[in-house]
């Protein structure tokens, strides 16, 4: 092998190399070197899935003991359904639904935070900003309402499950 091929061998095999310690072979990343992403960073990325995912099924019909967007959704159902798709398993009742997760004050709410009112007879899933996603009753359906009036007056108290 002549001394020309060698030297370009070896030149070819140091930039191969640099270009590798650099993370930029073959789009390869040194995961030692990637900055750590703080679980309430995590944790936030969820929630926020969580909600835009409930946020698909405004406008389902509210059915008494219904759980899919095929039957319609009465409360429980719904935050059941939501929970579901993420691996959470909650009961098909609200009273009960109360028992899972942390209790959280309502100054700390935070999206996704479970919501009851009305001695635990109703559950919906906070949205942000004083509002919160729920299947209210017979003859409306899955639809976003402001934590006041009524709402504000039988809040029973908040769960979080992540």
């Amino acid at each position: 092998m002549s001394d020309r091929i060698r030297f370009a061998l070896l030149f070819l095999t140091v930039v191969a190399c640099v270009a590798a310690r650099a993370g930029g072979a073959l789009g390869a990343v040194d995961r030692r070197d990637a900055p750590l992403v703080p679980h309430s960073t995590i944790v936030a990325r969820k929630e926020a899935r969580i909600v835009r995912f409930a946020r698909h099924f405004l406008g389902v019909p509210y059915s008494y003991g219904g759980s899919s967007p095929r039957s319609g959704f009465d409360c429980s159902g719904f935050t059941r359904f939501v929970y579901a798709h993420f691996g959470i398993g909650l009961p098909h009742y609200s009273g009960a639904q109360f028992g899972v997760g942390r209790r959280v004050a309502r100054a700390r709410l935070q999206p996704g935070d479970l919501l009851f009112f009305d001695g635990l007879g109703h559950v919906g899933l906070y949205v942000g900003h004083g509002r919160f996603i729920h299947a209210p009753h017979s003859g409306t359906s899955v639809s976003i309402a402001p934590l006041t009036g009524w709402y504000s007056r039988r809040y029973d108290g908040a769960r979080r499950l992540l």
